[in-house]
């Protein structure tokens, strides 16, 4: 009776304070909480009975790798399940990268040295000397699987947008009018770089960005993968040139792609055989519209430069001046210069001038250029530091190329270097050799990224130098040999395949000191003639 009369008090108390507010509420909380308990209770019984216990799940540093050839220990996921088994999932592999080859032993290649320059006098000036490749097949066999590793920049992309300001001085509407800020940044080489690369309008390059092709033409660019020959025509000013030595395996997977403007189609078509197919010989013309120079040789830089955004699926590529005649399959070319050294980049260096401030003098004497502009350029660039070369750049042999060839790997810091080299083109002087070394040399600073040039005799061997087309049409008979014997000017002396710079600069000093004494004698005679 008593525990009876207990409980009907307890209950007495519920009641009177029940219709309260935060009573109700707390006893809401009470049975809300229960249910949830008695729910994950029946169904971790259930899951139990299903598939056994869950021992552990966890995740430890889950990362992405990126492009940079390093990898982290702890750049895993750990999962354990199914009592105590251990289900490791390991981040993907770093990426693998060519790393180059040595030649075999006994191969004849690998013990090949330059012989001695010719003896004979009478010929002067630059010339071929041999060059050791290897056949065609063996050339093929050793095409890299992969790609070069490209120091830094794993990720190029380049800035469109249609409506750009004219930057301080120079630059074209386009390749965007990058100002000088952005100039300064470009040179900056970080993981993923956005730049200005010409063709900043329009879609993709070549469609509505100024240099317009077709786009039957575009898309049979786009098919190009592999290896890839390029030149171009504009302005009519050369004679189309057939590459010879190719071999069959080169015909097949080789693209030999020709630009030209509407001028040059014109004339082809009043004077040679551009059939159906667009094609003449081993060359596919592409006929450029739009043209965003009205300077050909400045039209002709952007081919030149900018392969990789007009083949975005190729991988290595040679370019070659339209007045010269390619006379070495391409894949003994590219293992000879670019494999076989393990480089990204290859270009000649100029077989007589190694300094910048000589090579603009040569310029303004041969009117390649106004003045006013290459004294600019120049200026501008001795305020970043511009020296003139001396032994103490060495490894670097030159700073100035030879740049009717170039010899590439499409990968993004190579792609990088000729994105700013042709922006130096279009916001200074056309005249690209003044510009190369500076360009160079801001990234070679930046990163380990390092260029091949090869000597200009051995860039001779596998390209025969030309003549512009307007030379050979008004080429004048050569005159008739004259035997009167000039003894008042030293016979001149045979020139080496390609002088070393400080046998150019001895040379140099020598031949203006004997300048000096001549015109001192000379002055001298005049002198004692009037008194």
């Amino acid at each position: 009776m008593f525990i009876g009369k207990e409980k009907d008090e307890m209950f007495m108390w519920i009641f009177k304070f029940a219709a309260r507010k935060k009573l109700g509420m707390l006893l809401l909380c009470f049975v809300s909480i229960a249910v949830v308990l008695w729910i994950l209770y029946v169904g971790k019984g259930e899951v139990t009975q299903e598939f056994g216990s869950v021992r552990s799940l966890g995740f430890i540093n889950i990362s992405t790798v990126g492009f940079s050839g390093h990898s982290s220990p702890n750049d895993e996921i750990k999962i354990t399940i199914y009592n105590d088994k251990k289900i490791t999932s390991q981040s993907p592999p770093p990426p693998i990268y060519n790393t180059g080859y040595t030649l075999l032993p006994g191969n004849p290649c690998e013990t090949f040295t330059l012989p001695p320059p010719p003896a004979d006098k009478k010929r002067i000036g630059p010339r071929p000397c041999p060059v050791c490749y290897l056949p065609v097949e063996e050339a093929i066999k050793l095409m890299p699987k992969a790609p070069s590793f490209s120091p830094i920049l794993q990720n190029l992309t380049y800035i469109h947008e249609e409506n750009s300001t004219k930057s301080e001085f120079g630059g074209s509407v386009f390749g965007g009018y990058p100002s000088l800020k952005q100039r300064l940044e470009s040179y900056d080489v970080k993981e993923s770089m956005k730049i200005h690369c010409g063709f900043v309008r329009g879609d993709k390059p070549g469609h509505n960005t100024g240099f317009d092709i077709n786009d039957s033409d575009l898309f049979e660019m786009n098919q190009c993968q592999g290896v890839l020959v390029a030149s171009a025509i504009f302005g009519a000013y050369d004679l189309i040139q057939q590459p010879k030595n190719i071999s069959e395996a080169s015909k097949k997977n080789v693209c030999f792609f020709m630009f030209i403007d509407e001028q040059t189609q014109k004339f082809l078509k009043n004077s040679s055989d551009l059939n159906d197919n667009k094609k003449i010989g081993l060359w596919k013309i592409i006929v450029v519209h739009n043209l965003p120079y009205t300077d050909p040789r400045r039209n002709g830089k952007i081919p030149k430069l900018l392969l990789h955004r007009l083949f975005p699926n190729v991988r290595y590529s040679l370019w070659v001046d339209a007045k010269l005649e390619l006379v070495v399959d391409p894949y003994q070319i590219l293992e000879r210069f670019l494999w076989r050294k393990n480089t990204s980049f290859a270009i000649s260096r100029h077989y007589k001038r190694f300094d910048v401030f000589v090579e603009a003098e040569a310029n303004k004497a041969a009117a390649k250029y106004d003045n006013a502009s290459i004294d600019f350029q120049v200026d501008f660039y001795k305020t970043e530091g511009l020296t003139p070369y001396s032994e103490s750049k060495l490894p670097i042999t030159s700073d100035v190329p030879e740049g009717c060839v170039v010899i590439r790997e499409h990968i993004p810091i190579s792609n990088l270097f000729t994105c700013l080299w042709f922006n130096e083109v279009d916001r200074f002087t056309s005249r690209d050799q003044i510009s190369f070394s500076t360009v160079r040399d801001k990234i070679m600073f930046n990163t380990n990224w390092t260029l091949y040039m090869f000597l200009d005799c051995e860039r001779r061997n596998f390209v025969v130098q030309g003549y512009h087309r307007d030379i050979l049409e008004h080429w004048a008979p050569p005159p008739h040999p004259t035997f009167q014997l000039d003894v008042s000017s030293p016979s001149p002396s045979p020139i080496p395949f390609d002088e070393t710079p400080k046998q150019i600069v001895t040379r140099r000093r020598r031949d203006r000191k004997s300048s000096r004494i001549n015109r001192k004698i000379h002055v001298k005679s005049q002198t004692q003639s009037q008194s």
